[in-house]
C-alpha cells in the first residue's frame, strides 16, 4: 500500500502554471497542496476590484496556438468561466488607428481574468496568503517553513512556479543543477496602470465606437484594453488598463504609482488623432510587476525542470511569455510527476 507521503506534492504558487500542474496531478489521484502569498489563486491572472470597476493589470486576454490548450479553453467556455474577447483589436501608430487582423483565437476570463484560475483551484486544497520562505529536508521528504515560521508538510515533492529569481532563492541550498538553470532565465518587470473616468471615451474617426483593445508603437505604452467591454462587465463605467513597455518599467521602477499612471495616460492620449481629448480620470493608479515575464529564450530542452532531489521548476520562465505557455509548462510537469509516481 502507498503511503500518502510517496506521492505527495507540494505547489509553491497558485497561477496558472501551478494549477495546471495541480489539476493534471488531481486528475492521477495524486495529492497536491498549493501555497500562494496572495489572498487567493490567480498571479499574473489576477485582477484588482475597485469601488467603481474590476480592472485587469495582468494578463489581458490569452490566445491559442497548441491544441492541448484549445482543449482546455474550450472547457473553460462550456464552464462559463472564459469568453471570446477581443473581437475589436486595433494597432496605433503616429496617431493612425488601423485594425488588428490575424488567425489567432482570443479569448479573456468571463467576468474577470481571475474567474479562470479561481475555475481550476475549484476542489483543489490552496493554502492562501502564504509566503513561502525556504525549503527544509532533502529527497522524498521536504518540508515548507512560511515567513511566520510555520512548517508544512512534509512532501515527497516540491514544485516551484515561483519567477526564476525567487525560485533561486528557494533550491539554491539543495540542488545545483536547478539553481544553475534558475540563473539562465531571465524575468523582466513591467508597470500596469489604470485609469477610470466617469465619462465615456470620446469616437475616433474610423475606429469602431466600441473598440476593445490596441496595441501601441510607442516607447512607454505597449498595450490599453477598456475593462467594461470585456465579457460580463457591461454594467461597470469606463475604465481602461495600460500596459507600459518593458525596456520603459525597467528605467522606472522606483517612480510611485502615481507618477507611472499620469505617464502612461499621457502616452495614450499622444496615440489618438488630433483634436480628439480624453475626459479626465477620476482615478488614477499602477502596479509593479518585478517579475513580470521572461524573455522569449527561456525554453530550452523542456518546459519544465525535474530533479531527482523531488524538485522540480515549471512555469513561463521554462517556456514562454503567454498565458497558454504558463499552462502548458505546469500541465506537462504535472504529467511527468504522474508518470513517475511510485
Amino acid at each position: 500500500m502507498r503511503s500518502p507521503l510517496s506521492h505527495s506534492t507540494a505547489i509553491i504558487g497558485a497561477g496558472i502554471a501551478g494549477l495546471a500542474c495541480a489539476r493534471a496531478l488531481d486528475a492521477a489521484g495524486l495529492p497536491a497542496t498549493l501555497f500562494d502569498k496572495a489572498r487567493g489563486p490567480g498571479g499574473r491572472m489576477s485582477s484588482r476590484r475597485l469601488p467603481e470597476a474590476v480592472v485587469d493589470l495582468g494578463a489581458q486576454f490569452f490566445s491559442v496556438r497548441d491544441p492541448d490548450f484549445g482543449r482546455q479553453v474550450e472547457a473553460w467556455r462550456r464552464a462559463g468561466c472564459a469568453a471570446p474577447w477581443p473581437t475589436s483589436l486595433w494597432s496605433a501608430e503616429a496617431g493612425r488607428w488601423q485594425r488588428h487582423a490575424d488567425d489567432l483565437a482570443r479569448f479573456a476570463g468571463a467576468p474577470r481574468m481571475s474567474a479562470v484560475t479561481r475555475h481550476l483551484a475549484s476542489g483543489l486544497e490552496v493554502v492562501a496568503g502564504t509566503r513561502i520562505e525556504r525549503l527544509e529536508g532533502s529527497a522524498g521528504r521536504w518540508t515548507l517553513v512560511d515567513e511566520r515560521g510555520a512548517r508544512h508538510g512534509p512532501f515527497a515533492r516540491v514544485v516551484i512556479t515561483a519567477p526564476s529569481p525567487q525560485a533561486l532563492s528557494l533550491v539554491s541550498p539543495h540542488d545545483a543543477a536547478l539553481a544553475a538553470a534558475c540563473e539562465t532565465v531571465v524575468q523582466r518587470p513591467c508597470w500596469a496602470a489604470w485609469a477610470l473616468f466617469d465619462a465615456p471615451l470620446p469616437a475616433l474617426p474610423g475606429v469602431d465606437a466600441d473598440w476593445q483593445a490596441v496595441r501601441l508603437s510607442d516607447p512607454r505604452l505597449r498595450f490599453v484594453t477598456r475593462n467594461q467591454l470585456k465579457p460580463g462587465r457591461q454594467e461597470q463605467g469606463e475604465s481602461l488598463s495600460l500596459l507600459a513597455n518593458l525596456a520603459w518599467s525597467e528605467t522606472r521602477l522606483e517612480e510611485s504609482p502615481e507618477a507611472i499612471g499620469e505617464a502612461l495616460l499621457e502616452a495614450f492620449r499622444e496615440a489618438l488623432h488630433a483634436g480628439v481629448h480624453l475626459p479626465a480620470p477620476s482615478a488614477l493608479g499602477a502596479h509593479r510587476w518585478l517579475y513580470a515575464q521572461p524573455e522569449e529564450s527561456g525554453v530550452g530542452e523542456a518546459d519544465y525542470r525535474l530533479s531527482a532531489s523531488g524538485l522540480a521548476l515549471c512555469g513561463d520562465g521554462w517556456r514562454g511569455p503567454r498565458v497558454e505557455d504558463a499552462w502548458l509548462s505546469g500541465h506537462h510537469l504535472g504529467e511527468a510527476l504522474a508518470a513517475d509516481a511510485p
